[in-house]
């Protein structure tokens, strides 16, 4: 990787006077910006991977969003802290009390609205920060939480400053949110974000990108859990196991006649992946629990999948047991649309343009759920995923990291992309 990646703007300038009009030269004020920005970037980073704030850590989200609301007041945002735990999408994981959002509004001279979203809660648990805090290695920031999505977080916050250094403000609203709960499925968050994407006229979201492909995400699976709970009744397996019920053979039942509900045509995956049951090995037993994780590539799939699940528990090998089935639609699929190829076929355009540098869209979902499906859900306006940071290790304990020459570039093309949407180009 070039670590000097101010010298690829350079190179743009030199090859646009040779070029002429088949390339354009970065706008200067922008890269220069670009540049100054970085150090302060990196300094978000450090400040942001210093705190924890896991998804359950309601001590750290307190201190996390206190500390982003207060960068975004200064950049002259209407700020508001938001608790969003009274209208949570409950699910049999979701925390009574849920982490807060920080929505930031800055309101322009324009009739254009944009939203850039990110999240600021992490996997990790109070005490992980030791293994792993903010650190530079040559090209490689390090921490917890750093790719995964704390690096969206500062590149938003520096997109921001960039624009109001410029005193850019063309844009009708620009709006920025941020959640404390992305990773527990955005229990609290999913009602408000898909209110305020159909509110936008176009949404960025700044999860990180990978460092093997550099590449903006048009589509993401949606994900869904089936939960199995079966109550049976217990007794001595070696004297009376005939007087009990046992959960167990009606779990393994159940688990059999659903395991070839996957279609590989349409993407849809179902896999049993966790099971429990019993107390002992000399005890019938009374109990067992199974769950599988479904993913789906349209939002129409839910309701076959459901469907299909809902009628195979009926066909039980014990009818004395109880089986409780449940199915939950954690997230939906982001679906690629004709506005979002727009869109990142845009800055795609920016970024061979005008940077020199290549940058993948396409629309083969990848990955895991995104908080962009639930802002594209009741909305036609493009929604295009991962402008942010190229990273590597997202939920791991000791190899988490950006790399430090995409600053320059993503802000830079964040900072365009918003000023060009702003003027309807």
């Amino acid at each position: 990787m070039n670590r000097f990646p101010h010298r690829k703007f350079l190179l743009a300038a030199v090859c646009a006077a040779f070029l002429g009009s088949a390339f354009a030269a970065p706008d200067a004020k922008i890269a220069a910006l670009a540049a100054k920005e970085k150090p302060a970037l990196l300094d978000t980073l450090k400040e942001l991977v210093s705190i924890e704030s896991g998804s359950r850590d309601l001590d750290g989200l307190e201190k996390i969003s206190d500390l982003i609301a207060a960068k975004f007041k200064a950049l002259g945002g209407e700020v508001e802290l938001i608790d969003p735990s009274a209208d949570a999408y409950r699910m049999e994981d979701t925390p009574e009390k849920i982490g807060r959002v920080v929505r930031a509004t800055f309101k322009g001279t324009g009739k254009k609205k944009i939203l850039l979203i990110a999240h600021m809660d992490t996997v990790y648990t109070v005490g992980m920060i030791n293994r792993q805090p903010f650190r530079i290695d040559g090209d490689k920031a390090y921490g917890l939480g750093i790719a995964d999505d704390k690096q969206g977080v500062a590149v938003i916050t520096h997109i921001v400053s960039m624009l109001q250094a410029m005193k850019f403000k063309e844009y009708g609203t620009l709006t920025v949110l941020i959640n404390g709960d992305e990773e527990i499925s955005s229990p609290g968050a999913r009602s408000l974000i898909t209110r305020m994407g159909g509110e936008h006229d176009a949404v960025l979201s700044f999860e990180g990108a990978s460092i093997k492909e550099d590449k903006l995400s048009l589509a993401t699976a949606g994900i869904a859990s089936v939960t199995l709970n079966v109550t049976g009744k217990a007794s001595h397996a070696g004297s009376a196991p005939e007087l009990g019920v046992n959960a167990l053979y009606e779990l393994s039942h159940q688990i059999l006649q659903m395991r070839d509900l996957s279609d590989p045509a349409t993407g849809l995956k179902m896999n049993w992946t966790i099971s429990k049951s019993g107390t002992n090995r000399n005890v019938i037993p009374a109990s067992a629990t199974a769950a599988a994780d479904v993913r789906v590539l349209k939002v129409s799939d839910y309701d076959r999948i459901e469907q299909q699940v809902n009628e195979r528990v009926k066909k039980q090998l014990i009818p004395e047991a109880k089986v409780e089935l449940k199915f939950e639609r954690r997230r939906p699929p982001l679906e690629s649309s004709e506005a979002s190829v727009a869109m990142a076929r845009h800055a795609q355009k920016i970024y061979r343009d005008e940077l020199g540098l290549p940058l993948g869209a396409d629309d083969k979902a990848a990955g895991g759920g995104t908080d962009a499906a639930f802002a594209a859900l009741k909305t036609k306006a493009p929604v295009v995923e991962r402008f942010g940071l190229q990273g590597f290790g997202a939920h791991s304990a000791d190899a988490e990291y950006v790399l430090v020459n995409s600053i320059e570039p993503r802000l830079y093309l964040g900072t365009r992309m918003v000023m060009d949407l702003a003027r309807g180009k």
